[in-house]
């Protein structure tokens, strides 16, 4: 992390006014924003004052601490963001991101193998690997503990909506991610991709599929913290924000493997953040005809793609849905990185996109078949060993 030295240039009258503002009773009027510091002294002044004044008030729920990015998110009105000391605060909206799935409905169990776990040839590569002792964070909507499926794979996880509690899934989608990342019951259920690997759920993601940046750099926080090998970002936004890059470059210099979906509004050129950083691998959907599904954002920022169309997983009350998004593609990948980072402990998240991207299978019905493709285990691990 950088380290501004330099003598405190913020004078405490300014630190107060933000703090008093954030827990006065019209701060939910005002706008949630994400405070940075030019100066580390600054930053060290505002932590101390912060925690004198939380001592004083209830300002826990209005003032949250970013210590990943030697920040703060509270809630700043207009009229103090033009008076803020511009030279000396980043101040950046704390805007809401949304999960990468659309349309889901509910699907009769079947058993086995999913198509698109078939799809990837996963199960060629169990004999091989099958993720053992692989960390995959999952931040999003939480899991449904009690999954039949999913009992064997959930690891040690957080509730950052609402802390000693449980990270229970409230709307669907986290549960689903984590059934294709590391589903385990062949005989009975479905099979993921990495099926002894552990997903963490680190629910950021509220029962509307929604979460603030601040909560999402809090769960970067917590996977890196926790030793997570992994994150799957199965979540967007249009807006570039100075405070998720940072989080997310603060991750892959730890060496974790940050796997984020590309969005779902069929564009030809874009796609969403924090996929669009180089610090992630970009996942693009495909469907059965291993052709790009309409609706996935596609062009030169997707790393890969994989299935995303139709894919049948783990839900809420040990149930199962069919759900697409870039969302699904993106749990596929985040179970292939499990099962070559069990084959190969220690490579790079630099070296495994390398190996991602070696290792792909052109698409079909695409001009430029060299430039991208469609995930395939197989030869990832052929790939790994050249």
């Amino acid at each position: 992390m950088i380290r501004h030295g330099g003598e405190p240039t913020l004078d405490r009258s300014a630190i107060l006014r933000l703090l008093h503002s954030a827990t006065s009773l019209d701060a939910p009027a005002a706008k949630r924003r994400i405070v940075r510091f030019r100066h580390y002294s600054d930053y060290e002044r505002f932590l101390l004052e912060w925690s004198n004044f939380g001592a004083e008030e209830d300002a826990s729920d209005a003032v949250r601490h970013l210590p990943f990015i030697e920040a703060f998110s509270l809630p700043v009105t207009a009229e103090l963001l033009a008076a803020a000391p511009a030279h000396d605060l980043w101040i950046e909206n704390d805007p809401q991101v949304s999960v990468h799935a659309i349309v889901h409905k509910p699907a009769s169990r079947e058993k086995g193998i999913p198509w698109g776990v078939s799809e990837i040839k996963a199960p060629l590569a169990w004999s091989t690997t099958t993720g053992h002792r692989v960390k995959v964070g999952v931040i999003d909507t939480g899991v449904d503990f009690s999954h039949p499926d999913l009992k064997q794979s959930i690891g040690r996880g957080i509730n950052l909506l609402n802390r000693g509690t449980l990270p229970h899934d409230d709307n669907g989608h986290g549960t689903h991610i984590c059934g294709t990342i590391a589903a385990a019951n062949q005989l009975h259920g479905m099979i993921g991709v990495a099926p002894r690997a552990s997903v963490h759920p680190v629910k950021a993601f509220d029962h509307n599929g929604s979460a603030f940046v601040s909560d999402i750099v809090l769960g970067i926080d917590w996977c890196v913290r926790s030793g997570m090998n992994i994150i799957n970002m199965s979540f967007g936004m249009k807006t570039r924000s100075k405070s998720l890059l940072t989080a997310v470059t603060n991750a892959f210099n730890a060496g974790v493997i940050v796997v984020a979906s590309s969005g779902n509004d069929g564009k030809r050129k874009s796609i969403d953040y924090p996929a669009r950083y180089p610090q992630t691998i970009a996942v693009g959907a495909t469907n059965k005809l291993r052709r790009i599904a309409p609706f996935s954002n596609r062009g030169m920022y997707i790393d890969v793609y994989a299935p995303g169309e139709k894919i049948l997983s783990s839900w809420l009350r040990g149930k199962y849905n069919e759900m697409s998004g870039t969302s699904m593609a993106t749990s596929h990948v985040s179970g292939a990185v499990a099962l070559l980072l069990a084959h190969r402990p220690g490579l790079t998240p630099t070296e495994i996109k390398a190996v991602i991207k070696r290792a792909m299978l052109p698409l079909r019905g695409t001009k430029a078949p060299r430039l991208t493709g469609e995930l395939d285990v197989m030869r990832m691990l052929q790939a790994v060993e050249r």
